[in-house]
């Protein structure tokens, strides 16, 4: 099972790279359309699972991984079993720096959870 999950999301990072270069306006069209799978409770283990097996991936994926790659796929691996999981894109002014991440049920899952604090959401998808 978890070798499924990390082969799911090495392709999940792969079609984002081939998305991104449609431009920004459809992949985020694309993250905005994802829906959640039979919806269910988040099960704490599955969640951390399909964390991990996203972190696994971009480890062994061919370039570096950028958080909005890790956390729309991510996003789509957890909405995709059933999990409510919301992308999350935050940006601080000065110095300016954007991030992204993954909430569910309002907790960071794959990340620090201070980043709340620290960035201003721009948007939840």
């Amino acid at each position: 099972m978890l070798i499924r999950l990390v082969l799911r999301a090495w392709i999940g990072l792969l079609v984002f790279d081939v998305a991104r270069r449609l431009g920004f306006a459809r992949l985020h069209a694309l993250v905005r359309r994802c829906r959640v799978a039979h919806r269910r409770s988040p099960n704490a283990h599955s969640v951390e699972q399909i964390v991990w097996a996203v972190d696994e991936a971009c480890v062994w994926y061919v370039t570096r991984v950028a958080c909005l790659q890790r956390s729309v796929v991510a996003t789509w691996l957890l909405r995709g079993h059933g999990v409510d999981a919301e992308l999350v894109i935050g940006y601080r002014a000065l110095p300016f720096e954007s991030h992204a991440w993954v909430e569910v049920d309002g907790a960071v899952v794959n990340d620090r959870p201070q980043y709340k604090h620290v960035f201003a959401t721009l948007e939840r998808l």
